[in-house]
């Protein structure tokens, strides 16, 4: 697993193929269509960006989302779309939301680059944070709890949007870590485009908390896997640089992203 893991990190061209039938340890998507469905859920929403682009982002603060940063920059064009261009739809399923607000500010984490060729590095720092015009303070829309890292073999889950599931989120109870390297997070969870920026959370003592974002699915030993960061690091470097408005504006990158370290992967983004 060592070596696969450090192949896949190090440089294979990935593709998202048909996945092999699930095990007894992974469950499959549900959608969440209903009130029903989506009780306790409704925090994470569609992260609408600009005229047609969207990812998954999810509250962790009355006025914060957590998200992947490279939903935050333009794909022809490779700059930060404004974040008056964002709006985050708590919630979002069958055309209605359970809030609707507008970015005040958008802060990318400082070391990362859009532009890297290393698809771990870029990986392991693709997280950015959102700051909402106006606080949800709504009673079905709670933020989630954060926790620390993860190990290879823990049992996760995903709450996500995708280009095949666009009007209403997903649920994967039940994925597993299948490794760690640099950083990042190797997940046999289920995602697709869309799917950028969706919290992958922790069922622990009977709460739900995020412990990775998702930054990128790719293909391992024949099977498609989803690639997240270490989150804790990451997430108090953004909560630190979100404090201190007076040194930034709504656009800044905060600090200049890595060089190039290693042969670079060729990930796709989902």
């Amino acid at each position: 697993m060592f070596r696969n893991l450090m192949y896949l990190l190090a440089g294979v061209v990935c593709a998202l193929l048909v996945s092999e039938p699930l095990s007894a340890q992974q469950s499959a998507l549900q959608r969440l269509d209903t009130a029903d469905d989506s009780r306790g859920w409704d925090a994470v929403g569609r992260l609408n960006i600009g005229t047609s682009g969207f990812c998954t982002g999810a509250l962790i603060a009355p006025d914060l989302v957590l998200t992947a940063a490279h939903c935050l920059f333009d794909k022809t064009s490779k700059t930060r779309v404004a974040p008056s261009d964002i709006e985050f739809r708590a919630g979002w399923r069958n055309g209605r939301a359970s809030a609707y607000r507008t970015i005040r500010r958008a802060i990318v984490h400082p070391d990362y680059n859009y532009r890297s060729r290393n698809g771990a590095q870029r990986i392991a720092n693709d997280v950015a944070l959102l700051e909402l015009h106006h606080p949800i303070r709504n009673t079905t829309v709670v933020p989630f709890a954060t926790q620390s890292q993860l190990q290879s073999g823990d049992a996760v889950g995903v709450v996500s949007y995708a280009q095949d599931r666009a009007e209403a989120p997903s649920l994967q109870e039940l994925c597993k870590v299948l490794g760690v390297q640099e950083g990042v997070y190797v997940m046999s969870c289920d995602v697709n485009f869309g799917s950028s920026g969706a919290p992958v959370f922790t069922f622990r003592n009977g709460g739900v908390a995020v412990v990775s974002v998702v930054s990128a699915m790719a293909n391992m030993d024949g099977r498609p896997v989803a690639l997240g960061m270490q989150l804790e690091k990451p997430l108090d470097d953004l909560r630190h640089a979100i404090s201190a408005p007076r040194i930034l504006t709504s656009d800044m990158r905060l600090g200049k992203g890595g060089g190039r370290v290693g042969a670079g992967a060729k990930f796709v983004k989902p």
